[in-house]
């Protein structure tokens, strides 16, 4: 067979600078020491500070390095396994799970999740809001949609502080009759709100997990799980350890 195009282009210059850069990290840098600033790296390289900076996010999604808010770029510790995968018949808020619940809302779900839900776009949805930490920091962040219809007994007031109702709509969840989950991953971006919560820059990488809850033969409820991903390595099946974010 011929050469193709994709084996003769070049191996752009962000590429090769970035595989520098991580021997670098390697051999001179320490876990959680900061790196020199930008100008000072691109003069260091002979590169471009454009070329810089894309050779610094790729190490950033592979987990090399953090951003963090008042401290610059640091050399990152290794990946830790972040088990996600629960019993095929649990539901989410048992005493099992390392989530903690933060707040709860009734309103109308964005449109990928009513999609999943097969309710109307306007149809209102329960809004758990979840949180999963370890040494006092956050690994991750939760929003899990029950549609309104789906827990006619929920009797929560208005006025209930947001853990108490978030708690109240999960132990209404928990009276149906679990019949199985489905789960996606992909990477994506941090939004504003997730990223203020995980202690990182907005549009940062992280692991989205969206999970999908069967119940009298329909999606009872979805769940859409935001991992940083510069720091978790998610993990499936019962025989995983569990591990978390220990920097």
């Amino acid at each position: 067979m011929g050469t193709t195009q994709l084996e003769t282009a070049p191996e752009p210059k962000y590429w090769h600078l970035k595989t520098v850069l991580s021997d670098a990290l390697d051999s001179e840098f320490a876990v959680g020491e900061i790196l020199p600033n930008e100008r000072e790296l691109a003069a260091r390289f002979g590169v471009a500070r454009a070329t810089l900076r894309q050779a610094l996010e790729q190490l950033e999604l592979e987990g090399r390095l953090q951003r963090r808010r008042g401290v610059g770029t640091t050399v990152a510790p290794p990946r830790v396994g972040v088990a996600v995968a629960d019993a095929e018949h649990t539901w989410p808020g048992t005493t099992e799970d390392d989530w903690q619940p933060v707040d709860s809302a009734e309103a109308a779900p964005p449109a990928a999740v009513a999609l999943l839900l097969g309710t109307g776009r306007d149809e209102a949805v329960h809004t758990v809001r979840r949180s999963r930490r370890s040494h006092g920091r956050p690994v991750a962040t939760e929003l899990l949609y029950v549609p309104a219809a789906g827990l006619p007994g929920l009797d929560v007031p208005d006025t209930a502080p947001g853990p108490a109702r978030a708690r109240a709509v999960l132990r209404a969840l928990h009276r149906l009759p679990l019949e199985g989950q489905d789960r996606a991953v992909e990477l994506g971006s941090a939004r504003a709100d997730d990223a203020k919560e995980l202690d990182r820059l907005p549009g940062a990488p992280v692991l989205l997990v969206t999970t999908r809850y069967f119940a009298e033969g329909r999606t009872a409820a979805v769940a859409v799980a935001t991992y940083r991903a510069d720091t978790c390595r998610l993990t499936f099946g019962e025989g995983d350890p569990v591990g978390l974010l220990a920097s």
